[in-house]
């Protein structure tokens, strides 16, 4: 993907689901995701959903603060 120097704007969630379904590799967490601009369905094992969770937990403390620091 070449950078044109456009920032796309974030998607806007309306709504959020979660479920889990079980493979032959073991279990994996579904976050859905309903946007503005359609549906993101992201399938999570345990060491990326421990990462999203310390993603959104540096978000709300940049939040909690003033709000300035993102």
């Amino acid at each position: 993907m070449k950078p044109t120097g456009k920032k796309a704007r974030p998607f806007v969630p309306t709504e959020i689901h979660v479920c889990t379904v079980k493979d032959e590799k073991g279990p994996l967490g579904i976050l859905s995701i309903q946007t503005t601009e359609g549906l993101l369905d992201i399938a999570l094992d345990r060491q990326t959903a421990d990462a999203i969770v310390d993603a959104i937990n540096t978000i709300r403390s940049k939040l909690d603060s003033d709000g300035s620091g993102i």
